[in-house]
């Protein structure tokens, strides 16, 4: 090289990543809610029509220099060509196809309407996510069944959430310290968990509220005692520190921690050593720290109440959670994964009227996943390990008052569209066997004719 040259700078910064897509997210089949849904990516598309198939699928084609998605869903309550979605002047507009069960957003019945960022469509008895502009993402479907998450609490049909958690997998396979931000009940403690599983650490996965311990015992809890050290120390205690010894150790609510327990921690995390109450010599310690909290940890630095070398040291990369509400992608993840864990093997028994389902849809769920894991748990309760139905919902979700998120309860117009969905799916499945079809609802033949007189619904249409 010429000593006399100066080489040019390249400008390697990576590219504006390009505007957001619309996408559509299946997040609950009313039939089968332990299937976790699926994600449509509409890129490119100027129509999108959605009607009933054998599986998930998606097919892309061009008619007259229009690009046409057809999306498929295995609904027995979906037309076969349900419903339309048309790019207009930059917004999207869904349609009715004619549907006979109608197209149903955010609790009413529409002909046509101009969807929003996280409308709720209802077809049949599948309920679907809008969002506007969101990462680009491939494949065009993905069915989160074929999701493979690299430790349980990882999956998400989310692009967002997706790519941060592709990160926090990398930084849990280093030893780089992780902090967690979240509102309560937003599965901190299972990211966690996750986080430990993925670092491959020998040791336990030990977790501790730090609010929970009263001030006077934090730094014993945490960091252990010898015998004799204070009234009531009858023997030597290790301590969560050192019990959690080449595991990892979750701090929760990190930022209720005494400052002078703030000050031991930070030696363990600088020295990874630990000094038990009314010990005189250090201890080396070998493990890893997540601390968790729904607290502004930055205010609470401006205020003094949190020391900022301690913050500095905890939050290598920083995970933030979103709340439920705004999570509402991965519903059919969620409720997929609770009601395998709340029903067992009874969960593939467990289904939900429209009614319940919208309700859960629409709600804001002020408390996140805790407060949907203990819907769920009275639910299949009540409805026996069957058909949820919205009086077997907590009250805030059946309360007539529209209040932000909540459905009110079941009219009767409400009442006969489920009985006509489900009279509807029973006479396709059965061929138009109308004596099938009473001996499936465990019903008399006279009245099931009786109301499919009422409904205007011809049984002789169904025969093949």
């Amino acid at each position: 090289m010429e000593p006399a040259r100066t080489i040019s700078r390249t400008d390697e910064r990576t590219p504006p990543t390009a505007a957001g897509q619309p996408h559509l997210f299946l997040t609950l089949r009313c039939d089968r809610p332990v299937e976790p849904g699926a994600r449509f990516c509409l890129d490119d598309a100027d129509v999108v029509t959605i009607g009933r198939a054998d599986s998930l699928s998606i097919e892309r084609r061009e008619e007259d220099r229009v690009t046409v998605l057809r999306i498929g869903i295995p609904d027995p309550r979906m037309s076969s060509a349900h419903a339309r979605l048309q790019s207009v002047l930059g917004s999207w507009v869904v349609e009715d196809a004619g549907s006979k069960n109608g197209t149903w957003l955010n609790g009413k019945q529409v002909k046509s309407a101009t969807l929003a960022d996280g409308a709720v469509l209802e077809l049949g008895h599948s309920f679907l996510l809008y969002r506007q502009a969101l990462p680009a993402s491939n494949p065009e479907l993905l069915d989160a069944r074929e999701l493979r998450p690299a430790a349980p609490g990882l999956a998400t049909l989310s692009p967002v959430l997706g790519a941060q958690l592709e990160r926090l997998v990398l930084m849990a396979r280093s030893g780089v310290p992780i902090l967690i931000r979240g509102e309560t009940g937003t599965g901190k403690e299972v990211i966690a968990s996750a986080i430990h599983h993925v670092s491959g650490r020998p040791g336990p996965f030990l977790a501790v509220n730090c609010g929970a311990l009263p001030a006077t015992l934090v730094e014993s809890e945490l960091f252990g005692y010898r015998k004799g050290a204070f009234s009531g120390a009858t023997e030597d205690r290790p301590g969560l520190v050192r019990s959690s010894e080449k595991g990892t150790l979750l701090l929760d609510e990190i930022g209720d921690l005494p400052l002078p327990a703030q000050a031991a921690l930070l030696r363990v995390l600088q020295e990874g050593e630990v000094l038990a109450v009314g010990a005189t010599h250090p201890v080396k310690v070998d493990l890893r720290v997540i601390a968790s909290t729904h607290r502004d940890l930055d205010a609470l630095v401006d205020e003094e109440r949190f020391r900022s070398d301690l913050l500095a040291r905890l939050s290598g990369f920083t995970l933030s959670l979103p709340p439920l509400r705004e999570r509402r992608e991965d519903f059919g993840l969620l409720i997929a994964a609770l009601l395998r864990k709340l029903a067992g093997e009874a969960a593939d028994g467990v289904t939900f009227s429209p009614e319940a389902a919208r309700a859960l849809l629409l709600h804001t769920w002020p408390l996140n996943v805790r407060e949907l894991e203990k819907c769920l748990s009275g639910a299949i309760v009540l409805s026996r390990e069957g058909r949820i139905e919205l009086e077997h919902l907590p009250s805030s979700l059946q309360s007539r008052e529209p209040q932000a998120g909540t459905t009110p309860p079941p009219s009767k117009q409400d009442k006969e569209r489920s009985r006509h969905e489900n009279l509807v799916a029973l006479l396709r499945q059965h061929g138009g066997n109308v004596t099938a079809v009473a001996r499936a609802m465990g019903k008399g033949r006279t009245q099931v004719q009786r109301w499919l007189r009422r409904l205007g619904i011809d049984p002789l249409s169904f025969r093949s």
